[in-house]
């Protein structure tokens, strides 16, 4: 992934430090009324990032907020499966982009509810 080196008005990133501050709140919120695992949570602009320690931990975040799994291989025997995802709905935020991801051993056994959410 290349370094985006555009130079920007100062009020613009004080913009996207906004919306990231915004966006750590609503997954931050969520995950104080869940029992959702976060072990590590990057907060961007975007969408916030979160990486599970298991396969099924991706399944909890899918059976709690829905959404598509991508499958991408990650070489050396790994997949990486991400969940394509969105917080419920705010007054104040909307819905928060959320993309969850684990790597999982190629061949690894996955339960069959969260194959079916795997995009075409």
């Amino acid at each position: 992934m290349a370094l985006d080196s555009t130079v920007r008005p100062l009020s613009e990133l004080t913009d996207l430090m906004a919306q990231t501050s915004d966006n750590r709140i609503a997954v931050e919120s969520l995950l104080d009324y869940t029992p959702l695992p976060a072990p590590t949570l990057i907060a961007r602009a975007e969408a916030v990032f979160i990486t599970v320690a298991d396969v099924d931990d991706l399944g909890l975040w899918l059976n709690e907020l829905g959404g598509k799994v991508h499958r991408t291989s990650a070489g050396d025997g790994l997949e990486l499966w991400t969940l394509l995802t969105l917080t419920p709905p705010s007054r104040r935020r909307g819905r928060v982009p959320v993309r969850v991801s684990v790597p999982v051993p190629a061949g690894e056994l996955v339960m069959d509810y969260i194959r079916a959410a795997v995009a075409a």
